[in-house]
């Protein structure tokens, strides 16, 4: 580059040549290279978090209103099939179904990013194609593990107990923790393939139904027919009775069909399906993007 002014000489002005990373090309390298790149949206998506103390003390205080909401308001009416205390039936499906409406939280700041042209800019950038959304999917399973770690808390207060052992608690635990990763992969996907936020805010609205056709709140043989059939093959509800089972709390009766006797391993299936599914169609959709 060259410069005049009216009392010097030209000047030469020497520019940097711009270098841009070498993207690796062996199949370690890759790996590295992904996990690199992963663990730093992840940090980014975690400082945003910690920046918005109102948003965690939202994500905190929903559940533990909706535990004294059914706990309360509604559980001293209800009945548990087969005999037990309702809020010691409730709060394994209560667990369950906070992993599960996570899936809401995870479209809205997939689709904000999108909305606000940050996705684009990770996409010009030369980082792995899976981080941005892998990133995304470490964030908020950290997040949620804080999430649960206080609701059961808050369930504690109001007198649940778990009655298994410690090895069948964390295994409770982990059951729920793998259904959230599960609803996180759907929720990235849904984000990348949703345009509008309006979209993503009416979409919420529909988690609430699906997740109340199941057997959180009630059994499913107290249900008609067919939508006690809908209720047990929801995913949702193996992740509940297995759980019931592991914690040790009344199952509400039921049983004889094959979904509900292999809850357990349906619990550990039903989520690995869908991670097998909407991870690699929610990277391709990042991939896809034209916004």
């Amino acid at each position: 580059m060259t410069t005049t002014t009216a009392k010097s000489a030209p000047v030469r002005v020497a520019l940097r040549p711009i270098i841009r990373p070498e993207i690796p090309r062996t199949p370690l390298a890759r790996l590295r290279w992904a996990i690199a790149d992963t663990w730093t949206i992840t940090q980014r998506d975690l400082t945003h978090w910690v920046r918005e103390p109102g948003r965690i003390l939202a994500g905190l205080l929903y559940p533990c209103v909706m535990v004294l909401l059914f706990g309360y308001v509604f559980g001293s009416s209800m009945t548990v099939e087969g005999g037990g205390d309702y809020r010691q039936f409730l709060m394994p499906g209560m667990f369950a179904m906070t992993m599960m409406m996570g899936i809401g939280e995870t479209m809205s700041a997939i689709n904000n990013d999108a909305s606000k042209g940050v996705t684009d800019r990770f996409r010009s950038m030369p980082m792995a194609p899976s981080a941005v959304v892998s990133g995304r999917s470490v964030a908020d399973i950290m997040n949620s593990a804080l999430d649960l770690g206080f609701l059961l808390l808050c369930a504690m207060i109001v007198g649940w107990r778990s009655n298994g052992s410690v090895t069948e608690t964390a295994a409770a635990i982990g059951l729920l923790l793998l259904l959230r990763l599960a609803a996180l992969w759907v929720g990235i996907y849904i984000g990348l393939v949703v345009r509008s936020p309006e979209t993503v805010a009416s979409l919420y609205g529909l988690l609430f139904p699906l997740t109340m056709v199941s057997n959180t709140f009630a059994s499913p043989s107290a249900m008609p027919d067919w939508l006690g059939f809908i209720a047990e093959w929801n995913p949702l509800s193996s992740t509940v009775t297995a759980t019931r089972e592991l914690f040790g709390n009344p199952m509400g009766g039921g049983g004889g069909s094959w979904i509900v006797d292999n809850a357990a391993l349906m619990a550990v299936v039903w989520p690995v399906l869908l991670i097998a599914v909407f991870f690699p169609l929610s990277v391709r959709q990042y991939r896809r993007l034209s916004r």
